[in-house]
């Protein structure tokens, strides 16, 4: 059986951790690099690191931070966050990411989507979404962008299923109702992702305790659940989550966790 993945989020800006609820009020808690080598050593599965300004500043990436986290860890590594061209996207590789993460320049401009497939693979271009729930659109939930600042006029399953055929070969999927909530996932948004795409989805928002991993990634479908407030607060660590998981019967990876 394929293993579920635990992957931890950093929110960068100005160079530091933030997290914030509902992507609000957010907080300095800590240096990315520090932190980035601490869930490493946890035996954490992959890392994100998002800048969570550069798109709304209009900016490309901090290349040289990314560098200093990359050296840091030796498992996949993406990072989303003003990657509005080809460039930026070889760029971001070369620092040391394995994925890019594309979520605002995506909606802006799908062609780098597909572009970046082609110079890249698949396995290179991950869309991120933000989406939130509103009745107005047909699968219920509408596709913010700009750091969940932005309404757009899409639908997150429509959305979903263009970035796919247009090469997009994961899928992390944020829910702004339950960002930082941790009282669980969105499970209903994250399944029916999950059942009308054929690339990995990863849930993100809300995780609060392993429970609420253990539904995600198996009444919600998820391939990946994306933690954050969870670890960072010291409450939980990796390894201590990935064991819950392994007694409720989910596959994970143990054999990297440091006991």
């Amino acid at each position: 059986m394929l293993k579920k993945r635990i992957i931890v989020c950093l929110d960068v800006k100005d160079g530091r951790t933030t997290k914030g609820i509902k992507f609000k009020n957010n907080i300095d808690i800590g240096d990315p690099v520090e932190m980035a080598a601490e869930y490493y050593r946890q035996g954490v599965d992959e890392l994100v690191f998002y800048d969570i300004m550069a798109s709304a500043a209009g900016r490309g990436p901090i290349l040289d931070l990314i560098s200093r986290v990359a050296s840091q860890v030796f498992i996949p590594f993406c990072v989303g966050g003003g990657i509005g061209t080809i460039d930026d996207i070889r760029s971001t590789i070369l620092a040391g990411a394995e994925k890019v993460s594309l979520n605002s320049q995506a909606v802006k401009h799908p062609e780098l989507i597909s572009e970046g497939a082609r110079v890249f693979g698949n396995q290179c271009i991950v869309l991120g979404m933000d989406a939130a729930k509103d009745p107005a659109m047909p699968s219920g939930y509408r596709v913010f962008i700009n750091g969940g600042r932005v309404a757009t006029e899409l639908d997150a399953l429509d959305w979903a299923k263009k970035a796919v055929e247009l090469g997009a070969g994961e899928i992390v999927l944020n829910s702004i109702d339950a960002d930082g909530t941790r009282d669980g996932y969105e499970l209903n948004l994250t399944r029916m992702i999950s059942e009308n795409v054929n690339v990995p989805v990863i849930a993100s928002g809300g995780g609060g305790k392993p429970e609420h991993l253990t539904k995600v990634l198996s009444d919600g479908k998820a391939d990946a659940a994306l933690i954050a407030s969870m670890v960072h607060s010291g409450d939980y660590t990796v390894s201590s989550i990935k064991e819950a998981l392994n007694n409720d019967g989910i596959p994970v990876r143990l054999d990297v966790c440091t006991k």
